[in-house]
Order: C-alpha cells, then structure tokens, then sequence
C-alpha cells in the first residue's frame, strides 16, 4: 500500500527554518500531485503548499507566501518543504498528501481531492 512518511519537523524560534520530507513508497511521485496541509489546534486542516505532476504551477498559502517552498526531487521519490521566517502561527501538524490519481492536477485544492496522506509531523514555533 501507498505510505508516505513525513520527516523534519521539531520546535523552533520565531524567524528560523526547517526543511520537511515526504518520502513515498509504492507511488510514484512524478505521476502524481503532491502537496502540504497543516492543521494547528482547534483548527480545520488547510493547505500549504502544492506542486503538480507535471512542476508547473506550484500554489501557496498566501500566510506562507515568500518564506515556504515546495519541491519534489523524482529521482529520490521526496518531496520537501522549506521554511524560512517561521512564525509561531505556523505552529501545527504537517501532512504530506498526494491526489487521489496520477496525472490529475490540483483544481480547487480541497481535501477531498486528496487520496493518500502521511501521518504528520509537528512544527512548533516559540516567539
């Protein structure tokens, strides 16, 4: 079955970085959408992050805009997210997600449109 495994997270100041991994197993990632939701305390899961298939049109968040990035390297099967000027309302579990079928493109970026998903990874933040 599918796994995706999340890595990097930990607790971090306000205005540092961290890089978080999503390595998959039995999926091919350059066949499918791929991207990163979070979901602080009390909240609803959200989107961060996603990149396409096919790289192109890569969208963000806008509370994330200019310090996140999202890559993928195919020849590793990982995707990353990099973080930089972390602020403590980025505090939150982060979920590596893939779309329920290859070669499809993320259209309203809904949860629904997501078929496979990681276990998280905690990011914490102290002002």
């Amino acid at each position: 079955q599918v796994q995706l495994v999340e890595s990097g997270g930990g607790l971090v100041q306000a205005g540092e970085s961290l890089r978080l991994s999503c390595a998959a197993s039995r999926l091919i990632l350059s066949r499918y959408s791929m991207g990163w939701f979070r979901q602080a305390p009390g909240k609803e899961r959200e989107f961060v992050a996603t990149l396409n298939w096919n790289g192109v049109g890569k969208r963000y968040v806008d509370s994330v805009k200019g310090r996140f990035t999202i890559s993928a390297d195919n020849a590793k099967n990982t995707v990353y997210l990099q973080m930089t000027s972390l602020k403590p309302e980025d505090t939150a579990v982060y979920f590596c997600a893939a779309a329920r079928n290859p070669w499809t493109l993320w259209a309203t970026i809904s949860l629904n449109e997501v078929g496979y998903w990681g276990q998280g990874t905690q990011v914490t933040v102290s002002s």
